[in-house]
């Protein structure tokens, strides 16, 4: 198995929002503003296009969606440096 890639987090931000503004399922306005890693596992995190109490919307599943797929791509390929 190959070792994974040792990135900071403001690369792998760069890396992240550009599959997102590059995949077909791209929103206007979607983007990752923060990553962490948890158990090997990097989780991203944005706006989830909430309304104004805080509930899901039609957008909110989207993004979601998105960024788990960054997590299950980009979880395999990079960890964060220290």
């Amino acid at each position: 198995m190959s070792e994974k890639k040792v990135i900071s987090k403001f690369e792998l931000l760069l890396i992240a929002n550009q599959i997102i503004q590059d995949h077909e399922n791209y929103l206007e306005g979607m983007r990752a503003d923060s990553v962490e890693e948890k158990d090997d596992v990097l989780v991203f995190k944005g706006n989830y296009f909430l309304d104004d109490n805080g509930l899901p919307t039609a957008n909110t599943t989207a993004v979601f969606n998105m960024f788990k797929y960054l997590a299950l791509h980009l979880s395999k390929e990079f960890t964060l440096e220290s």
